[in-house]
């Protein structure tokens, strides 16, 4: 067994093969960094936040001292009787067992008797990381999500590009999600409805294409997209990001995490320990959730007339398995934003850019079925 290492200020447990290097902190699980190697490259697309825990106010939630990379969250938000996103992503867990390519965590739920287990694997040959948590214990509805942070702050200002697999329904937050009052700044129309990621309607009027990313200087902004279910063609959904000559991706069951959200933060909040530093990030979070809206407003079903679930309901009697799978594949000069990824056999998906370039990436996308 590899003994602990210190990352970023936090002792983390690694797993690395030939294909993939990655960290996992004790102290809240958060996944990163991950270094994916191909072609004689390396890439490492996730957010370490520009502070460490001992440049940190230790008042703050454990979630922001230690924040990086990717993280579950249950419940997922801001709640009443839980911290932020909850104790799996603020906690210490425990190790079940690590091996080359597998470490198994378990964390308590907050909850009498419920737990979560933690399941991240590689493969050889693969770029690819398997995550696993499996939910016991838990009695009722809540709300969960994975919470990937992804770093563009090297990529020059729009040369990125986000998509997500057709959705049925999009908007912006609807609410205030960049306060003023305490130094935060956000562009887009609350709560405004939108088909087309190019097209998301901004408050003081028009549109801004949010495919395009960094843009949108000193801005934080929230916006939502509820995948279409899955069919025999398209078994599962997936998110995309095209950073600097390689595409990051995301597949998922859309009926584990019917919605995606994108959190644009892009130096918009300048209290601590966001201090205006925080900028070129966004969060591509695969969630069941009302936006980052808590477990209580989860829970009265605001959005039940568009037939989108907020809750999913559990029974302290069985075990719920919800699977993601991330990766990253090489792409060539010009790929543009990711149009679609489709099976291409077992074991393979090839993604297609808007411009009708293809590459093909190794994946088991039926882990996620």
């Amino acid at each position: 067994m590899t003994e602990m290492q210190s990352i970023h200020g936090e002792p983390s447990w690694i797993l690395s093969n030939d294909s993939v290097e990655l960290a996992v902190s004790r102290r809240a699980g958060h996944m990163a960094p991950v270094v994916f190697r191909t072609g004689g490259r390396e890439f490492s697309p996730y957010s370490l936040s520009p502070w460490t825990r001992e440049e940190s106010n230790p008042e703050l939630p454990e979630l922001l001292r230690v924040l990086r990379g990717d993280f579950f969250c249950m419940p997922f938000g801001v709640s009443k009787e839980f911290p932020p996103h909850g104790h799996p992503a603020n906690s210490d867990w425990d190790l079940i067992s690590q091996s080359a390519d597998e470490l198994r965590l378990s964390i308590s739920g907050g909850v009498d008797g419920a737990t979560i287990e933690k399941v991240v694997s590689v493969r050889r040959g693969e770029t690819a990381v398997y995550q696993d948590h499996i939910i016991r214990g838990w009695e009722g509805r809540y709300n969960y999500g994975n919470h990937p942070i992804l770093d563009f702050s090297g990529i020059p200002e729009g040369q990125g590009r986000l998509s997500v697999s057709p959705f049925r329904w999009g908007s912006v937050y609807r609410g205030v999600f960049a306060d003023p009052s305490i130094g935060e700044h956000g562009v887009m129309e609350s709560g405004a409805l939108f088909t087309d990621l190019k097209a998301v309607p901004l408050a003081a009027g028009g549109t801004t294409d949010v495919t395009r990313y960094p843009v949108r200087s000193g801005c934080e902004d929230l916006v939502m997209m509820v995948s279409e279910p899955a069919t025999e063609a398209q078994p599962f959904a997936w998110s995309a990001a095209v950073m600097d000559g390689y595409v990051w991706f995301s597949l998922k069951n859309p009926a584990d995490f019917p919605t995606t959200l994108f959190w644009l933060s892009n130096g918009g909040r300048q209290a601590e320990p966001w201090s205006s530093r925080h900028f070129g990030r966004v969060g591509i979070e695969e969630v069941y959730s009302h936006f980052f809206d808590g477990l209580e407003i989860s829970r009265e079903d605001r959005l039940a007339p568009e037939g989108i679930p907020t809750t999913r309901e559990f029974h302290k009697d069985e075990a719920v398995s919800v699977r993601i799978v991330q990766g990253i594949v090489p792409v060539p000069a010009g790929f543009q934003t990711v149009a679609s990824i489709v099976p291409d056999g077992p074991g393979r998906v090839t993604l297609q850019d808007e411009n009708g370039q293809t590459v093909t990436a190794k994946v088991d996308w039926s882990y996620v079925l």
